[in-house]
């Protein structure tokens, strides 16, 4: 959101939300706003990109504003006129939503360095509209090898493993834990069609195999679904360490473990297919003409940047291709996954959804671990998709690529 003419009014609450601005100081010189969903080692990982841009630009002072709730505070922001520089689009759904809405603007940012499909779903007709700065790749499973026995990756294997880490709740997005996994699972066990025309909005939620993957997540993890709706994500995975649980899904960063419990011999992975994985990217586009946005976003989006980033705190991945140095072995492992040709990754397909789509699949979710029967949800979801998804008149076109290889051999 741009800086109104009181100084003190960067540290008040904006438009009746909360917005939490980092730094409170008196104004001068150029100013960068910048909307960002993080927290805890998230955020600190960020910041320290922050740092070391304005100590090379020692003109421009980078103001982030955190906030758990992101796009309705940009949808709130913008109404009012009062947009930020710059903000985190934490779906590509989104970034098809603002562009279609005018009111993202093209960037003059060179992505060529980063690998598909996060580059392509960045850009239409070949102009780049946002930067995947931050990615992750979600279709692992998590274990601790000094007192569990390695997954399985198949998924009679694991629907008889007990003792899974369950939890759902996470502010205004609860229930994404869920709907990854169900995704998770469609794409492993129906491919790679089956999987596109599902988050594009071409396949019907009540029908096979999409009521399948509903179904198999749901005898997964039954022993766990008790009161998971209420248990933060965060703290259910906790529970590994706690020996409460034996097994987690998920990207890294979403586990609690420090980096030094993430190694071989502990804290360590899977993938949960051996050919095609869903990975998610937190994507950076502008919403004002600030130039001096322009620059740190082109900082960003670059070597430097990406490498700072992915050693701090936090557990961040880049899909920069010149970004292969890791601190933690295992990170760098999973990294290697978003520059292997073995794989194709296919971006998260909540996150590819229309948003209103994608937060009805969340409530539904919630529903289904709370004993709701599954048909009238998923029938409800399919008139969500009707009326709001892609197929609707007034809807943006599907984001592409959703899947890809890498760098193909």
């Amino acid at each position: 959101m741009r800086r109104l003419t009181a100084p003190l009014v960067r540290c008040a609450l904006v438009l009746g939300l909360l917005l939490a601005p980092v730094a409170c100081d008196e104004p001068g010189g150029e100013k960068v706003t910048i909307m960002v969903p993080w927290s805890g080692t998230e955020f600190k990982a960020f910041y320290a990109v922050v740092k070391d841009f304005e100590r090379e630009h020692p003109g421009i002072d980078v103001e982030p504003q955190v906030t758990r709730a992101l796009t309705q505070q940009l949808d709130a922001a913008s109404t009012a006129d009062a947009k930020p520089d710059l903000a985190v689009l934490p779906t590509v759904g989104a970034i098809a939503k603002y562009r279609q809405e005018k009111v993202l603007l093209k960037l003059d940012v060179d992505t060529d360095a980063y690998v598909q499909p996060f580059r392509g779903l960045g850009m239409n007709d070949g102009d780049v509209y946002a930067v995947p700065v931050k990615a992750d790749v979600k279709s692992l499973l998590w274990y601790d090898a000094r007192h569990t026995a390695r997954p399985g990756e198949n998924r009679a294997a694991l629907r008889s493993r007990s003792g899974w880490c369950l939890g759902l709740e996470s502010g205004p997005t609860s229930g994404w834990p869920g709907a990854d996994w169900i995704a998770d699972i469609l794409l492993s066990d129906a491919g790679i069609g089956a999987y596109t025309a599902w988050a594009s909005g071409r396949a019907g939620w009540n029908e096979r195999p999409v009521k399948d993957a509903w179904t198999m997540w749901g005898q997964t993890v039954a022993g766990a679904l008790e009161d998971a709706s209420r248990r933060n994500f965060r703290d259910a995975a906790r529970g590994m360490a706690g020996k409460g649980c034996s097994l987690g899904h998920g990207a890294l960063s979403a586990m609690p473990f420090a980096s030094a419990q993430v190694r071989d011999g502990r804290y360590t992975y899977v993938p949960s297919s051996r050919d095609a994985l869903e990975a998610s990217a937190d994507f950076v586009g502008k919403f004002t003409r600030n130039k001096a946005a322009d620059e740190f976003l082109r900082y960003l989006a670059g070597t430097k940047a990406q490498r700072t980033w992915v050693n701090e705190p936090g557990f961040a991945l880049s899909a920069h291709k010149g970004v292969t140095q890791y601190d933690n072995a295992v990170q760098g492992r999973i990294a290697e996954i978003l520059r292997s040709s073995r794989y194709t990754l296919c971006f998260s397909a909540a996150d590819a959804m229309e948003p209103d789509v994608s937060a009805a699949f969340y409530r539904a979710v919630l529903d289904y671990a709370n004993g709701r029967k599954l048909t009238p949800l998923l029938a409800a979801l399919d008139k969500v998709q009707r009326e709001l998804g892609y197929s609707s008149p007034q809807s943006p076109p599907t984001p592409s690529p959703l899947c890809s290889i890498p760098n193909p051999p």
